[in-house]
């Protein structure tokens, strides 16, 4: 088992010593031809070093630590489209940058995603939006197969929610436009609002379902067990790779420091309970997670890589991850 973080990683004194760095569209859009090169070839360079350096660190760790979601503004505003035209002379020069961090990864068995943001949306009833959404995952895609991926079937993630008036034949239906790359990279998971597993299961044939426990009790307000049903059927999706699952929990103060909570007896509305917590400070929802033990976890909490390793300690004390 495997326990990944997202996007920043903090030291011991809850720094950013490898922050990935962006720009505003205005700011962008104010400069000249020049300096909007200059600027977007300088943030990205960065931020591509900064990469490498959380991948020298991560190497350092047990192997059960070597996973990383990166964060979307690798190469910022890239779907601008004043922004694209820029890149598309950048790129040249960035490429080996992506080829040296995708290296080492694999060198170093680090497992890595991206997860687009919510406003992709490739079951929305807009085209408009669906056009966009297509985009954005298509730069994620991008960006992995710059780093050597996307050759093989989830050799690298880029996960996206289903969520959409068109549903699953909307998703469906995008998913066909999508570049072979893209998706052999993509992967879904059931959120808190809209869809459900259920939802989310009927496209496991196009893709792997990603299980993201928190969301699931959010809406459905019951802890899935690790010998449901459906766990064969998203072990299934993931055709013979490790699958993956998002935990987090409610925030402190919202959810009782012990046991299962239940929502009927909390005093926080359901959109209080979506956000996450800080640390995992509640063992026995730990031990659930960690009952899991056919996936890798992709830690979904504040505290990023600190509240991770936390979590690595106490399955490590509990004989349920190897050191």
């Amino acid at each position: 088992m495997k326990l990944g973080f997202a996007c920043k990683y903090f030291d011991a004194q809850a720094k950013q010593p490898f922050p990935f760095k962006t720009t505003t569209r205005t700011r962008f859009l104010s400069l000249d031809d020049g300096a909007r090169a200059t600027l977007l070839a300088q943030l990205a360079a960065q931020n591509l070093e900064n990469l490498y350096q959380m991948l020298n660190s991560l190497a350092t760790l047990p192997d059960a630590l070597r996973m990383l979601r990166i964060g979307s503004d690798l190469l910022p505003l890239y779907t601008v489209p004043e922004a694209t035209r820029v890149y598309a002379d950048l790129l040249t020069d960035l490429r080996p940058l992506f080829s040296r961090c995708g290296e080492y990864a694999r060198a170093h068995n680090i497992r890595l995603s991206f997860h687009p943001g919510q406003y992709s949306v490739l079951a929305s009833e807009n085209p408009g939006v669906v056009d966009r959404a297509i985009e954005d995952v298509e730069y994620h895609a991008r960006c992995a197969v710059m780093m050597g991926f996307g050759q093989q079937f989830q050799d690298f993630k880029i996960n996206i929610h289903m969520n959409g008036k068109l549903g699953f034949e909307g998703f469906r239906a995008a998913f066909q436009r999508l570049s072979p790359a893209a998706q052999n990279m993509l992967t879904v998971e059931n959120d808190e609002i809209s869809c459900s597993l259920d939802d989310v299961l009927q496209a496991r044939t196009l893709c792997p379902v990603v299980l993201d426990i928190h969301h699931h009790w959010v809406k459905e307000n019951a802890f899935i067990q690790a010998d449901d049903a459906r766990i064969p059927l998203i072990i299934d999706s993931w055709r013979g790779v490790r699958p993956v699952l998002h935990y987090s929990i409610a925030q402190e103060g919202l959810i009782p420091d012990s046991g299962f909570p239940d929502q009927n007896d909390l005093a926080a509305s359901k959109p209080k309970l979506r956000a996450h917590s800080d640390y995992y400070f509640n063992h026995t929802l730990n031990d659930w997670a960690l009952s899991f033990s056919a996936f890798d976890i992709m830690c979904e909490v504040k505290m990023k890589n600190l509240a991770r390793d936390r979590l690595y300690a106490y399955g490590v004390e509990r004989g349920v991850i190897n050191a």
